[in-house]
């Protein structure tokens, strides 16, 4: 729990630009409270301390799991001040999936405010006071060693923890920076979970430039528009959900969006009509980028220019390659197969050690994403290598077909996966959301009037909605589990 007395640490609530020079200037802000970095910096040093008494040393783990609230954010710093790694861990998660992280990672303490953890680890609770250390000295690490780990999707089985050091993280806050123009004169605000890669990268950005963010306690749709108009936004990060959300909104023209420069796509390919529909209403233009967990900035779109058929072009400092689904050899530029990269981003690896198998190709990285890059560079995805549907010796990707759904005015949300079939090897599948009356068969002649016969949809199943992560990624694991595995059914 934060100190709301400025004269000890606690937050700001007015500071001048002048003073920034001297750690004042408020970096984050929370509700109505707001802190500089120097505050922060001197909360970090009390929790640390804390830590320190309670026998975390160099090299441990400690397991965060937390709400959205600044103590999150000190809890972060105060981890790496002791040369520790932190583990960060949803507070949507169940007991089981806990269980699963903690087996893995082994850390020596936890920090957070949900009952699980307590429960499960020594915690350290963000209800208790911080006393801050101003001043206090951050522990030398070693730039090799573990900073962060942060878990996988998981679209398949149990989620993998993603390794990164000190360096690799490092690296990835620079290429955050280079590719999306930040300064010290953007604000930003943070509405995806800061357990997931995006979200951390984002905040760990504005903390390296010296920015600005508002960090809220959950998404709430109506909070963002409204803080992009009286916080004056300069630029706004969206995964699918939320893109999709803003271009529904029936008053969306209602809210002040002049402030921002752009809003970032990310997380999955953009969904043109989607990105149109926003720009269309609000004249706000997207930036379309492309990462993972396991090597946080991959491709951007230039920040004037910038193309919605593309996730853009490598950044400087990733090097990329694409190699033939079937014999793993470099293709040609604008031919497809697997996306495979090397940078000093990339993770040092995954838990558990038997995870990292396949991981690595001849020392590049293996995405288990499907595209192709043309000849200037510009980088395509089609699908997930593991999506991919084959039917008769065929590879469908199924994004290809949910872009042609999307077309209908009455589908609101779509995906779509393949199912055993004894005859064709797999049939393809779409679950669908609608806000219409249109029928299974209207969307089958859809298809089948946009692509080739061996794409056409074997069955339409209604859903209330697509179960997606929530970087946006759908759960097509959940549909099959739900509405049937095999074409028969």
């Amino acid at each position: 729990m934060l100190n709301s007395d400025t004269r000890d640490g606690g937050p700001a609530t007015s500071v001048s630009a002048a003073e920034s020079d001297a750690g004042g200037r408020v970096v984050l802000a929370f509700d109505d409270v707001e802190f500089t970095r120097a505050q922060l910096d001197a909360l970090a040093g009390g929790m640390a301390h804390t830590l320190g008494e309670r026998g975390v040393k160099p090299g441990d783990r400690v397991a965060l799991m937390s709400s959205n609230r600044p103590e999150l954010v000190v809890a972060v710093l105060a981890i790496w001040r002791l040369g520790a790694a932190v583990v960060l861990i949803s507070p949507a998660w169940k007991r089981h999936e806990v269980a699963h992280a903690l087996a893995v990672t082994e850390p020596a303490y936890g920090v957070g405010d949900h009952p699980i953890l307590a429960d499960m680890a020594p915690t350290l609770s963000l209800d208790d006071p911080i006393e801050p250390q101003a001043g206090a000295a951050a522990t030398p690490y070693d730039p090799t060693a573990d900073a962060v780990l942060v878990f996988s999707s998981g679209t398949t089985g149990m989620p993998k923890a993603v390794r990164h050091t000190h360096a690799s993280f490092a690296a990835a806050i620079k290429h955050w920076r280079d590719a999306l123009d930040l300064t010290a004169d953007d604000r930003l605000q943070i509405v995806t979970p800061p357990s997931h890669i995006l979200g951390l990268l984002n905040i760990a950005t504005v903390l390296d430039v010296g920015g600005w963010m508002r960090l809220h306690r959950r998404f709430d749709l109506d909070a963002m528009l409204r803080a992009i108009e009286t916080d004056r936004i300069t630029v706004e990060m969206a995964v699918a959900p939320i893109a999709l959300a803003i271009a529904s909104h029936p008053k969306l023209e209602s809210f002040d969006l002049s402030s921002l420069r752009y809003i970032m796509w990310g997380a999955t390919p953009v969904t043109p009509s989607v990105a149109q529909t926003v720009t269309d209403r609000t004249g706000v233009a997207w930036v379309p980028a492309y990462g993972a967990s396991e090597l946080p900035v991959i491709a951007c779109n230039p920040i004037e220019g910038a193309r919605l058929d593309s996730v853009g072009k490598a950044v400087r400092g990733v090097d990329v390659r694409v190699v033939s689904l079937e014999t793993g050899a470099p293709v040609a530029p604008g031919e497809t197969g697997e996306i495979q990269l090397r940078s000093p981003s990339v993770m040092a690896g995954y838990l558990p050690d038997g995870a990292n198998a396949d991981a690595f190709e001849d020392g590049w990285y293996r995405t288990g994403d499907v595209g192709h890059v043309d000849a200037d560079g510009w980088m395509r995805l089609t699908d997930r290598l593991k999506e991919m549907i084959k039917v008769r010796g065929f590879q469908i990707a199924p994004a290809e077909i949910e872009t042609v759904l999307h077309g209908h005015p009455d589908v609101l949300d779509c995906a779509v996966y393949g199912v055993p079939d004894g005859v064709n090897g797999e049939a393809v599948v779409a679950a669908v959301t609608t806000g219409g009356t249109v029928t299974a068969d209207e969307l089958s002649e859809l298809v089948a009037d946009r692509l080739a016969g061996y794409k056409r949809l074997s069955r339409v199943v209604f859903v209330p909605e697509i179960p997606r992560l929530p970087s946006g990624k759908v759960l097509r694991r959940i549909l099959k589990e739900q509405y049937g595995r095999t074409s028969n059914q």
